[in-house]
């Protein structure tokens, strides 16, 4: 059962909630529970049934693809206030996960039983238009990555990454690569030329970004 803060948390990163009918809302906070998983916890994994739909209310869930080889491309990122399409996918198609899901940071979250998703999905349209809005949301951003990896080189890859963040970028050059799909001795490498070029100033565990003009300008040739 969730306790009053955690209720006016959730209804504050999920605003279309706010709208249910008070008996709904009722069921939801005596239905539920919230949840705390340490970075590295894995949410779900490949070939696993769906226990529910998470509701984040703190932390980050990165949605990754792992080959055999051990190397992983992230698909995307779930954030306070958004949702995992991959999740809704398998409760709608009654699916195991094609995916694995790993927290990225310390994670608060409430996560809906399956048989409440599906209620809330029929009977309440503003959660209804919710989820269909981040499924057009996410295919958009799956696309670009789809014409990232098979159009653009990785140092162009890598170039329009850090021209996206905020310097410094705290990161390891390992996390920049399970990011790109590529392994860590190559993104050090490109990394270092970039250096060269005046574009980054490389340290430990971050990354200055010294001009982001011209790291976007080189993502787009």
């Amino acid at each position: 059962m969730l306790d009053s803060n955690t209720q006016t948390l959730l209804l504050q990163h999920y605003p279309m909630l706010q709208s249910l009918p008070a008996s709904q809302l009722a069921d939801l906070q005596a239905g539920t529970a919230p949840m705390q998983l340490p970075a590295g916890t894995v949410v779900f994994d490949e070939n696993q049934p769906c226990q529910g739909f998470p509701l984040l209310l703190s932390g980050s869930v990165r949605v990754i693809k792992a080959a055999a080889s051990g190397r992983e491309l992230q698909l995307y990122r779930v954030e306070p206030g958004e949702s995992c399409i991959l999740t809704s996918g398998c409760l709608l198609g009654h699916a195991s996960y094609h995916a694995r899901g790993v927290a990225e940071q310390d994670v608060a979250m409430v996560v809906l039983p399956p048989s409440m998703f599906k209620a809330l999905l029929s009977t309440h349209e503003p959660f209804r238009d919710y989820i269909f809005g981040l499924f057009s949301e996410r295919l958009t951003d799956l696309m670009q990555l789809v014409t990232a990896v098979a159009f653009q080189k990785l140092d162009q890859r890598l170039a329009a990454l850090l021209a996206t963040k905020t310097s410094p970028v705290r990161t390891t050059h390992q996390a920049l690569a399970d990011e790109l799909g590529s392994v860590r001795e190559i993104v050090s490498r490109l990394l270092k030329n970039f250096a060269e070029q005046g574009w980054v100033q490389v340290g430990r565990e971050q990354i200055e970004i010294l001009n982001a003009p011209a790291l976007k300008k080189f993502s787009e040739l």
